[in-house]
């Protein structure tokens, strides 16, 4: 009986070596044999799945953005509105090596994006996953809204993109220091910020 191949499953494979390879030795590096390598697999075998490399960077990129929309439709509601609004924030932080792992591809990525004179697919990823996660934002600042626990007053838009610069500020500062910006320093930082937009007795 012939052996059933989960190609879904190569392609991301290969994808997760591709990550490996951008966070070790950073993107110029990731060549198909050195992606080939670092999977285990033959340059001729990656070229299979992907036949020129911006179809790899591009189904790379979509990756993370895929793991983390996954990670966000899998939350149960329970709780309070303030608690469930944290957990979906909690998926978009760099709180385990999972999460850590896709900031630093979202980083790197950013910075070839910028170095790049026609950056064309990959740069529609990234507004893909910047505009993505803007919109959770606005979702979220809704939600506290309609359930009445806002203070008076808030200019909701001007909220939106605050909370939208936090997320990227406290991810960032965990990539630089993680040391010190640890996974508790950043929840807690996250309360204190929205815990700020909270009215007094809702």
């Amino acid at each position: 009986m012939p052996k059933i191949v989960d190609h879904a499953a190569r392609r991301e494979e290969i994808a997760e070596a591709l990550w490996r390879v951008v966070r070790r030795d950073g993107i110029r590096a990731a060549s198909v044999r050195t992606i080939a390598a670092e999977a285990g697999w033959s340059a001729g075998a990656v070229r299979y799945y992907f036949p020129d490399q911006d179809g790899l960077l591009s189904f790379a990129m979509d990756l993370v953005s895929r793991r983390v929309t996954e990670r966000i439709s899998a939350i149960e509601p329970k709780g309070t509105v303030q608690t469930i609004v944290l957990r979906y924030l909690d998926e978009v932080l760099p709180l385990d090596a999972e999460r850590r792992a896709e900031f630093d591809i979202w980083l790197a990525f950013t910075a070839q994006a910028r170095a790049e004179s026609d950056a064309g697919a990959l740069q529609e990823h990234l507004d893909t996953v910047h505009n993505g996660l803007r919109q959770l934002c606005e979702s979220l600042l809704r939600s506290l809204a309609d359930a009445g626990v806002l203070k008076d007053g808030l200019d909701l838009r001007r909220e939106v993109d605050l909370l939208h610069a936090v997320l990227d500020g406290l991810a960032l500062h965990a990539a630089i220091q993680p040391e010190r910006t640890t996974p508790s320093r950043l929840r807690q930082l996250m309360r204190h910020h929205l815990e700020s937009l909270m009215a007094e007795n809702p």
